[in-house]
């Protein structure tokens, strides 16, 4: 069973594996989400809580007096049926399917904020 996409359909995806990834949506929008963000926003169960533990995704701002970590990359992304992709991280997180509907509804863009598109918690 494919899963019905709600106007969350790729045109194109443009991947940097040290800045992060570009969607350009066949509806005309553009999202650009960071490594940072991306990250943060990981659906999988374990960063979301979803299995009644606290969720564990990383804070998108780092604290300054942390030791020193090595910068977060992208070492692959895979597709995944034709709803989603799924991201291997440098930090040795794999599990995270992003779906399209989910990179749709997280557009980190000020024009999408307060549509219901953007998760900014």
């Amino acid at each position: 069973m494919t899963p019905q996409l709600t106007g969350a359909d790729p045109e194109h995806i443009s991947i940097s594996k040290s800045k992060g990834i570009h969607i350009d949506w066949k509806d005309g929008h553009r999202s650009e989400y960071g490594l940072k963000y991306l990250r943060h926003h990981c659906p999988c169960a374990t960063c979301t809580g979803a299995h009644g533990t606290p969720p564990q995704a990383p804070p998108i701002e780092s604290s300054p007096f942390q030791m020193y970590q090595p910068p977060l990359r992208i070492l692959s992304v895979e597709p995944v049926g034709s709803y989603a992709i799924r991201i291997a991280w440098s930090d040795g997180h794999s599990t995270g399917i992003y779906s399209y509907d989910h990179l749709r509804r997280i557009c980190p863009h000020a024009q999408c904020a307060g549509t219901g598109a953007a998760d900014k918690s």
